[in-house]
């Protein structure tokens, strides 16, 4: 049998004919409404010739193609031993879901394909053994077939504070790899490996783009063959494992998405869709964050003055970060150790809780629940179970707890549980500040999910945040478990600019964490100004890092004046279509949100670096509803924006009202910004 899933202008045709395992036969654009003749011609003209020196048949590309039906590249599932080539046993229709059972070596593999609502591709296989002796399971992935004329790559690397750097190429014949083995995504994350027509950008070109559902290691690859067909292929990256009689692998879930509108049309899927069973149901809260405050400077005298300058700028969240546990002065002890520490606490957090509560504001507190000091009373107490010898290599001074080990996870849902049943605590930050250094991150990474999973369902009203040493567990596996991810432990917003540009390809802007840190940035050591920083931490869930008590009266004002404005256009910023203008250079980045009805939107151009002409180009608004007529007018974030003229456009005082289609296509000029500047646009519909 044949079938078509359709959805949002996307069709995936499959052909489940014969005894073979079925095959995709197309996976793109809408073909429309098939009868099932046309159907049986898709399917059958799409059987490619036979070409010299090679297998007597056509070559297939299945669910599962192996070395035995033909294909030489690489395979998506390896059953150790297995000889002949895996059989379909079934499919099995409900929806736009399909469930294709496959016989092979010992193996019954099922193979779930959803096409969502918003034309999102999710693909898993589970593996079990249905032999009466022990199977191995080499490798575990998903393969989809794309169209030749897919030939650039796009996807990602970097380093701590400097996450979701793009890289493209384009490939010969061959596989172009990335692996990580972190034990988490890390910060040179491959994130998001996307193919498409050459020189697809933000608006254009046809795209077909992956991203696995998984905070542990990972293998994903593009291949052009020799044999012809191109593949997208991910999965988990383990050692081998042995499936016992009647036991069975999970692979994580391939979202895969098309796009005929360049890497926005990628956005548009996404976004919905995690917007579809996201758990956020109510306005994201400004946050202030104590780390780039007081670092390990913890008490209550220390804290009141910062507590009450925040509830004076309008603060809605207060996070203690890290300090607060038993012996906690540094970062080279005491992880584990997750009681308060009576010597800076003497009557507990409650004193400190009760201040927060009287200015209005939730309070959150920092945890970092798997990991462990070697200096802690836990590490002397059990050494057994740190996943890591004692004596090997330390990062960031610290070890990994071993949390497959059942009394381990115990042991920390009981901690925290007993944290949160104590105090009244809104909020986890929950870091993880170092790599896992073991091959095989999938006990630790199933283990940490079920975790926070018992605990959010001890705890329903607890938001997380997932923070790895920054961003190194951004990913659609964490993100159905937290409210939020902290994109960068960077706060300079001439980084952070490109890291929530990217991240924002598939995290939709309420959970990405953004932060105005102080005019020197933390990591960097970069001073930006005011109106840079201001405008650069608008898009996303904002939030403060920075020492209110020492800031002068300029800067508190423009930081309430900032705070009143997210706070009165939140509900635009985390529900609209995030929308990114191809700018003729990268020195500027322009981006932008567009209402769900297209009557308002608020769009940033930021100046990074001096600009390859003296008169930039105007800026041209994507996304509006051409036959509309917008009025456009400077938001005010409570800072000038430094330029180099004194005579900007004569529109900017009093703002303008043009129609969405000049708008979009004219544009606007904008005064000559100088490098490390921001200006953030507010249209309204009239």
């Amino acid at each position: 049998m044949i079938h078509h899933l359709r959805a949002a202008g996307v069709s995936l045709v499959l052909d489940s004919r014969g005894a073979g395992v079925p095959a995709i036969v197309h996976w793109g654009r809408d073909l429309g409404a098939l009868a099932e003749a046309d159907l049986v011609a898709v399917c059958d003209t799409a059987v490619p010739a036979v070409p010299p020196s090679s297998i007597d048949v056509p070559l297939r590309l299945s669910l599962l193609p192996s070395l035995g039906d033909g294909w030489s590249g690489m395979p998506a599932v390896v059953v150790a031993g297995a000889r002949t080539a895996p059989r379909g046993r079934s499919t099995v229709r409900d929806g736009e879901t399909l469930v294709v059972e496959t016989e092979w070596g010992g193996a019954l593999v099922a193979t779930r394909l959803e096409l969502t609502a918003q034309g999102v591709l999710l693909v898993s296989h589970v593996v079990r053994n249905e032999g009466d002796v022990p199977l191995a399971l080499d490798a575990a992935g998903v393969v989809l077939p794309v169209p030749d004329r897919a030939r650039e790559v796009l996807d990602f690397s970097g380093r701590w504070a400097g996450e979701r750097r793009p890289q493209r190429a384009q490939p010969g014949h061959g596989v172009w790899l990335r692996e990580t083995r972190h034990g988490r995504g890390g910060h040179d994350a491959p994130f998001l490996l996307a193919v498409g027509t050459p020189g697809f950008d933000f608006a254009a070109g046809e795209v077909w783009a992956t991203h696995l559902a998984w905070s542990g290691d990972v293998r994903q690859w593009f291949e052009r063959s020799d044999l012809g067909p191109s593949t997208l292929g991910a999965g988990e990256r383990f050692a081998p494992v042995t499936l016992a009689p009647g036991q069975s692998y999970e692979t994580p879930a391939l979202v895969a998405v098309w796009s005929g509108s360049g890497l926005d049309g990628v956005s548009d899927r996404l976004h919905p869709w995690v917007r579809s069973w996201s758990t956020i149901d109510r306005p994201r809260p400004l946050t202030l964050n104590t780390w780039e405050a007081v670092y390990f400077d913890h008490s209550l005298d220390r804290l009141e003055p910062l507590i009450q300058r925040a509830a004076e700028i309008g603060v809605e969240r207060f996070v203690l970060d890290d300090g607060w546990f038993l012996g906690r002065t540094d970062d080279r002890r005491a992880l584990g150790d997750w009681t308060v520490d009576p010597v800076r606490w003497p009557d507990g957090l409650g004193p400190l809780i009760d201040r927060v509560h009287g200015g209005g504001m939730e309070f959150g507190l920092w945890v970092e629940p798997e990991m462990v000091s070697l200096d802690s009373d836990l590490a002397r107490a059990h050494p057994e179970w740190l996943l890591t010898a004692p004596a090997s290599v330390t990062w960031r001074w610290q070890h990994v707890l071993d949390l497959s080990r059942p009394e381990v996870a115990q042991h920390l849902f009981e901690r925290l549980d007993a944290l949160l049943s104590e105090y009244a605590i809104a909020y986890l930050k929950w870091d993880h500040n170092r790599d896992l250094l073991v091959d095989g991150s999938g006990p630790q990474v199933r283990a940490v999910y079920a975790l926070i999973d018992r605990l959010r369902a001890a705890h329903p009203g607890v938001e997380i945040e997932s923070c790895a040493s920054g961003g190194g567990r951004v990913d659609l596996g964490i993100l159905p478990r937290v409210d939020r991810v902290w994109a960068s432990d960077t706060n300079d917003p001439l980084v952070r600019q490109q890291i929530q540009r990217w991240t924002g390809i598939v995290i939709p802007p309420e959970y990405v964490g953004s932060h105005v840190g102080d005019a020197r940035a933390h990591t960097t050591g970069r001073t930006a100004g005011r109106g840079f920083r201001l405008a650069t931490a608008l898009f996303g869930h904002a939030g403060i890092e920075s020492d209110l008590t020492r800031l002068d009266a300029g800067d508190l004002a423009a930081l309430r004046t900032w705070a009143a404005a997210y706070r009165r256009h939140r509900a635009l910023l985390h529900t609209g279509r995030v929308v990114r203008a191809d700018a003729a250079t990268d020195a500027v980045v322009v981006h932008g949100v567009v209402a769900p009805g297209q009557d308002e939107a608020l769009f940033s151009y930021a100046v990074l670096d001096t600009t390859d002409a003296a008169l930039p180009a105007p800026l041209r608004f994507v996304g509006l509803d051409p036959a509309r007529r917008y009025r456009v007018a400077v938001l005010d974030l409570g800072a000038p924006v430094d330029t180099l003229q004194d005579a900007p456009p004569p529109w900017l005082a009093d703002g303008v009202v043009l129609p969405g289609a000049v708008l979009a296509e004219s544009g606007l000029a904008l005064p000559l910004l100088l490098p490390g500047n921001a200006i953030v646009l507010h249209l309204t519909a009239v």
